[in-house]
């Protein structure tokens, strides 16, 4: 059983997903507004937070930055914007997943399944060795990234990508392979997701890093 935090300002939603967690064995800490998620936050240890966007005293892009500063519990943003720029500024923040509203509330619990799945496979401690391609190097027992020497801050969803391109040089994977491999989602979603991380890869360690397979989709580049 996993304990979801839902920040949300609607009440039929908080309520209907209360009720699809519950049904599904979870339980569930209601927040309406963003000061009452973040102190809702601090005040109990949650495994996943269901957070909207648009948000009274606090929108969902503070309460989120707030939250990373403190811990890389999953966040699943949800919102009725669909613009690509809130989608981008949601995942920069680090959020793990972005739905968009209107949605189907099983769909939802999948993803945050799958969300929590991820979260719980992720180790504590990995295989020995490190997984380098030229000046870049990743760590998979202490779950960090460097480049030249000097640590690479990466995402929990970013370090999972390039942790299994860089396990499988040569491969080139599509991106409903990623997402079934790194999202652990059992159902067809946005391959956006994955170019968005990609793109914040790229930005970090260099764009030749993960390159473009045409008509597939990527593979594990050269530093």
């Amino acid at each position: 059983m996993a304990h979801m935090l839902i920040i949300e300002d609607e009440p039929a939603i908080r309520t209907v997903l209360a009720e699809v967690f519950k049904s599904a064995g979870h339980d569930a800490t209601l927040a309406a507004d963003g000061m009452e998620g973040v102190a809702a936050f601090r005040a109990q240890p949650c495994d996943l937070v269901v957070l909207d966007l648009m948000l009274p005293k606090i929108d969902g892009f503070a309460v989120c930055e707030l939250i990373r500063q403190e811990s890389d519990v999953p966040i699943m943003m949800l919102t009725a914007l669909g613009a690509e720029a809130d989608e981008l500024r949601g995942f920069e923040l680090l959020a793990d997943d972005y739905v968009t509203k209107p949605f189907s509330v099983k769909v939802v619990l999948r993803r945050a399944e799958a969300l929590l799945r991820r979260a719980a496979h992720a180790p504590a401690d990995g295989a020995d060795g490190l997984l380098r391609c030229g000046d870049v190097a990743l760590d998979p027992a202490g779950r960090t990234v460097s480049r030249g020497g000097r640590p690479v801050e990466l995402t929990r969803t970013e370090f999972d990508v390039l942790e299994l391109l860089l396990a499988h040089p040569g491969r080139a994977y599509t991106r409903d392979e990623l997402l079934a491999l790194v999202w652990h989602y059992e159902f067809a979603s946005d391959p956006k997701i994955v170019n968005i991380h990609v793109m914040n890869i790229r930005k970090k360690l260099g764009a030749g890093l993960v390159a473009t397979v045409r008509g597939i989709g990527y593979k594990l580049g050269t530093a």
